[in-house]
């Protein structure tokens, strides 16, 4: 909890772990409306796939010119006007009269927050380079409390009565509290790098470090999309507890962001996306057991082992020699991405055509890769 009490005390490292958290604060609150927008503008469920397909269209639009411009602005200021463009973007959906305007919100949406992803990670990143300081997975934690308070927003759904105003609330906290915190990192600019002519040797560890973060993004995303179903359908649980193994996972992943940064620097950021790697194998054969509460409890241990592994994965990613900490960071975002948005989608063809379980059993086994592509890593001194 070391690096949660140097974000709690010290502006310098509180701006920038609000942008995580001001990040989740306008995509969770778009989220809950998502039923709402449906019906409004009278859609079916193919539709709405389409309109999402938008979002992720926005998000890999700008994610190969992200570094440049972060390289241009400088990654303080990046990070400034990319929360200001997120926040404007957000009440588009929302306030969208037809289909059409609906599609264009959310590629600007997905846009805003795919940019100010990469900029908000590279900040992290060159602040801990400064001033030796870790605090990288306490700040994807923030992100997690940023889901945490759209979902308690859901409770005002029937006081305000009007998803564009309620929007337009979070967007004014957002930017209230970023405008007062921003003059605390808007000035940074990354540290100049060393640039080395492109090599396979260089590109290697960005590469191994890509695949990862696509494989345990893709997990996070069909965790969320699938463990609901599986504790109704291969567990048999009761009706009561088929939202358990998502709370469980979510909780542990916030609790481990926030403990993660001590221990990365106790024994490595390598180590520990090892350990984590660890931790979610011996999760999934416990969901894989398929009893209700042993399922439950393997969600819990998914979600502590995952917690660590993408922020560590921002941070080697954004410290590889000869590569520009905005540009490294870019390539594990897009890869993550990718992984957060595909994965879902192939593990449902397997689930339709096979089984449920079946999905789990591939999860598992990827993360059995991932855990012998970090261990690789280890033994070549990356």
């Amino acid at each position: 909890m070391k690096s949660l009490r140097l974000i709690l005390s010290n502006p310098r490292y509180f701006g920038p772990s609000w942008v995580f958290a001001s990040i989740n604060i306008l995509f969770g609150t778009w989220a809950i409306y998502i039923p709402s927008v449906k019906e409004k503008l009278g859609i079916n469920k193919a539709d709405l796939g389409i309109a999402l397909f938008f979002l992720s269209l926005g998000v890999f639009i700008v994610f190969p010119v992200a570094a440049k411009i972060i390289d241009k602005l400088g990654v303080g200021k990046a990070t400034w006007y990319g929360i200001i463009f997120s926040s404007v973007a957000a009440l588009f959906p929302l306030l969208a009269p037809n289909y059409y305007s609906l599609m264009g919100g959310l590629f600007l949406l997905g846009a805003g927050n795919g940019f100010t992803d990469i900029a908000m990670n590279t900040l992290v990143t060159e602040i801990e380079k400064e001033d030796r300081q870790n605090f990288m997975s306490a700040s994807h934690g923030f992100f997690s409390l940023g889901g945490v308070i759209a979902g308690l927003g859901s409770f005002l759904i029937f006081t305000i009565n009007n998803p564009a105003l309620h929007m337009l609330y979070a967007v004014i906290l957002v930017l209230v509290v970023n405008f007062i915190f921003h003059k605390h990192y808007s000035h940074i600019v990354a540290a100049p790098v060393e640039k080395e002519p492109f090599s396979l040797k260089l590109f290697k560890p960005l590469l191994v470090l890509g695949i990862i973060s696509f494989v345990v993004m893709g997990g996070e995303g069909a965790i969320v999309d699938w463990s609901g179903l599986f504790l109704q359908e291969i567990s048999m649980a009761p009706e009561t507890l088929i939202g358990t193994g998502f709370l469980a996972f979510s909780v542990m992943m916030t609790l481990g962001r926030f403990l993660g940064d001590s221990i990365s620097a106790a024994i490595g950021p390598i180590k520990i996306v090892a350990l984590g790697a660890s931790i979610a194998i011996v999760g999934f054969v416990f969901v894989l057991t398929t009893y209700t509460y042993m399922a439950i409890v393997g969600f819990a241990f998914i979600g502590l082992g995952f917690s660590v592994i993408v922020p560590e994965l921002f941070r080697i990613g954004g410290t590889v020699k000869g590569v520009d900490s905005s540009q490294g960071v870019s390539f594990i975002a897009g890869t993550g991405y990718s992984g957060f948005l595909i994965g879902p989608v192939v593990l449902g063809f397997v689930a339709e055509s096979y089984s449920l379980k079946y999905t789990f059993v591939i999860l598992m086994v990827c993360t059995i890769i991932v855990l012998a592509a970090t261990l690789g890593l280890h033994r070549r001194g990356r």
